[in-house]
């Protein structure tokens, strides 16, 4: 079973978010992530034997213990990979609350001896895949206004013909 953490956008910040993709779509040719699929990610577990799905929701409850809600601020555009075929996504700031919960995550999964990506946290929101940057200036783009993540969940991801479908396996609320 394919699985990753994620912190789920509140309403107000995930409209916004779409406000910013539709504005993009206008000059980004490529294949953007639906409203409902976007999500800033805590760790990618990959694929992970189907009896530790409770094993990986008790690590993420141990770690959003006590944990207040995360602030979530646009900071910017980025990619990866090419500007021909990349990745296009939305930068949040990193925050004390948010480095402190993704490496509290990372450590409650390694407790229990469970795998996930160790590549270095980098806060963002996926917006499209398969994108073709256009090369000078975008233009000016309704940037979301500054909130806060209340939710964390451990999602299943099925991987289909026209994206990955999500399915949320067990939520956590962060302290107010």
């Amino acid at each position: 079973m394919r699985m990753f953490t994620a912190l789920e956008l509140p309403e107000r910040f995930a409209d916004d978010v779409s406000a910013l993709a539709r504005r993009l779509e206008a000059v980004v040719e490529g294949r953007f992530v639906p409203r409902e699929a976007r999500h800033l990610t805590l760790a990618f577990l990959g694929d992970v034997p189907k009896a530790d799905a409770l094993v990986a929701a008790d690590a993420l409850e141990a770690a959003c213990a006590e944990v207040p809600r995360i602030p979530l601020r646009a900071a910017g555009l980025g990619t990866f990979g090419r500007q021909d075929d990349a990745t296009l996504w939305l930068g949040i700031a990193r925050s004390p609350e948010l480095e402190h919960l993704a490496a509290r995550l990372r450590k409650e999964l390694a407790a229990r001896e469970l795998s996930f990506d160790g590549k270095p946290f980098k806060p963002h929101v996926t917006l499209a895949r398969r994108a073709r940057i256009p090369r000078g200036n975008l233009p000016p783009l309704p940037f979301p206004l500054a909130n806060q993540a209340e939710t964390a969940t451990l999602f299943k991801s099925t991987l289909r013909r026209d994206g990955a479908a999500y399915e949320p396996l067990r939520s956590v609320r962060l302290v107010g």
